[in-house]
């Protein structure tokens, strides 16, 4: 088993993502807290309807519940959308979303490291905050190279090594995990310091973009909704939601909590 949550195949295919209620929780705590940064599933959007023709065919690798798979779909208008995801879970969900964009959709059960399509068979391919699962990336990209036709764009996207580290030193001050500090980041397979080595491995990287996204939690039983969401910490304190949130407010300063995370975006080409 990985000290890494991320990198750990029995958490990832298991608890994490066996239903999608965990990700959609933490997803919907982090939006409200949230004061600085633009929508990732935007910014992905406008990178690739700057390059990807009308009625292009588009792959949504670790496309998790959908976000991102519902707006390409409505601002690309692709002529087939194909969303792959592992968690069977997460695909319905996904299933049931784009079924407001008409029949271009299809939904895949794989992993990212086997993908069960032919050989350069989309114009364009998104991997977004999903590689970080992955202990060999660069073997994710190679599948993404070869699905991709010749000269179609890959936007590939993920978080800074030290995304959310305020939060190792809240949760350490509150005594819930005393090695909240030294646990490894979620993200250390891939990450924005290593992002266009690991995708020039196989694709010409045309442009990396960095933004810098601030979080304000605003107040104990908000910053409780996230921590437990989170698989980083060792958090043995029972009682769920309640429980924590009294831990946080009795024993941190008052709120709200801030926290900073960098995402990173790769565009890059298949030579």
């Amino acid at each position: 088993m990985s000290a890494n949550p991320f990198l750990d195949p029995t958490l990832v295919h298991g608890d994490l993502y066996q239903g999608d209620g965990r990700l959609a929780d933490r997803t919907h705590a982090l939006h409200r807290a949230k004061i600085s940064g633009s929508d990732a599933a935007d910014t992905i959007a406008d990178l690739l309807a700057a390059r990807v023709p009308a009625g292009a065919a588009v792959l949504d690798i670790g496309c998790g519940r959908g976000t991102t798979t519902l707006r390409l779909a409505y601002r690309l208008r692709p002529r087939r959308l194909i969303a792959v995801d592992a968690s069977t879970a997460l695909l319905r969900t996904t299933r049931d979303r784009l079924g407001d964009a008409g029949p271009l959709g299809s939904v895949v059960c794989a992993d990212f490291h086997h993908l069960p399509l032919p050989d350069s068979v989309v114009d364009a391919a998104v991997a977004a905050f999903c590689l970080y699962h992955s202990p060999t990336p660069e073997l994710v990209v190679a599948e993404i190279t070869r699905c991709l036709r010749p000269g179609g764009t890959a936007v590939l996207v993920t978080k800074s090594l030290d995304s959310y580290a305020e939060l190792d030193h809240l949760v350490h001050a509150a005594d819930l995990d005393p090695h909240a500090t030294r646990r490894s980041s979620l993200y250390e397979s891939f990450h924005s310091g290593n992002l266009h080595t690991i995708v020039a491995t196989k694709l010409t990287v045309i442009d990396i973009q960095h933004e810098e996204h601030v979080f304000h939690f605003a107040d104990a039983t908000h910053l409780a909704r996230y921590l437990i969401t989170t698989p980083k910490y060792r958090i043995t304190l029972t009682g769920g939601i309640p429980a924590l949130a009294a831990a946080l407010q009795q024993r941190l300063p008052a709120p709200p909590y801030a926290t900073r995370s960098t995402v990173s975006y790769a565009v890059a080409v298949r030579p």
